[in-house]
């Protein structure tokens, strides 16, 4: 299993000390392979989570806000199990700790996770999936879940709920560079059949990507925080607070998008999260 973390070693699959005293919002993201060929063919193999803490006495500007973070990502497939586990007790620590628990369709990750998990992370998968179903009616005072795809209405105008469509109307730049040229499952694969760092990596920062990014979302739609009318480079505060965890973070190709504001209305959507194609029509005269 390749875990890295903003946190010590020995620390990097619990949740971090709480900063303010404040508001503790808890963003997780789970990337998977599809095979809609047979039931339940999805299977998970890398998550994030990122924490952000938030004094509840003012709305700060996210650009001077530290963040803390940890990525999993499965070394090859057999450690799916253990992956799941740990998101699961990610998943469990963030609804003990945190104010807000919150993902984009975080109900279909929940529901991948369980749909593989070993039989000790199915209660913690299923507790959390209910208190995701009840959420609108949680004490928004206490724990509870904020689904950024479809909890952050009543700040956007647009139709569409994509994540980077959302970020991109709200100012955030979430630009992709990982997907101009091959698809995350692809990278993936790169990994996995020839061990091709690189493919990881770039799975691994558009993962963290899309939990920071999400979790700003859900700061903004509660009020909690704040960007400059300019909007803010999620890439750049990447670069930052992730600075020599990951090669990528190196590369011309991402450094380029941290100097200046970078267009993200055309990035493309990691596969995960992206609508399902529909069903081809059977022919009548077949």
């Amino acid at each position: 299993m390749i875990i890295k973390s903003s946190l010590p070693t020995n620390r990097s699959l619990q949740p971090p000390p709480l900063r303010t005293g404040g508001v503790r919002i808890a963003s997780i993201d789970v990337e998977w392979t599809k095979n809609y060929k047979i039931k339940n063919g999805q299977r998970p193999f890398c998550y994030s989570v990122a924490w952000l803490d938030l004094a509840a006495d003012r709305t700060p500007d996210l650009a001077d806000v530290p963040f803390e973070w940890t990525s999993v990502y499965v070394e090859e497939p057999g450690e799916m199990d253990e992956l799941v586990r740990n998101a699961a007790a990610t998943v469990a620590a963030a609804a003990e700790t945190s104010t807000i628990i919150t993902g984009h369709q975080f109900c279909s990750d929940l529901a991948v996770l369980e749909a593989n998990a070993p039989a000790d992370a199915v209660p913690r998968l299923q507790a959390a999936r209910t208190q995701w179903k009840g959420r609108r009616d949680a004490n928004p005072d206490e724990s509870h879940y904020v689904d950024t795809r479809f909890d952050a209405g009543h700040i956007l105008t647009g139709k569409s709920r994509r994540l980077v469509d959302v970020c991109n109307e709200v100012g955030l730049d979430v630009t992709q560079p990982e997907l101009l040229k091959v698809t995350m499952p692809a990278w993936h694969r790169r990994w996995v059949e020839e061990g091709q760092e690189e493919g990881r990596e770039r799975v691994s920062v558009l993962n963290l990507r899309h939990s920071l990014s999400t979790a700003y979302v859900a700061a903004h739609a509660a009020g909690l925080a704040m960007w400059a009318d300019e909007g803010l480079n999620v890439n750049r505060v990447i670069a930052e607070g992730a600075k020599g965890a990951w090669g990528w973070l190196e590369n011309p190709i991402f450094t380029d998008l941290v100097e200046d504001k970078c267009p993200s209305e055309s990035a493309a959507l990691s596969p995960s999260k992206a609508p399902r194609p529909p069903a081809r029509r059977r022919s009548s005269t077949r």
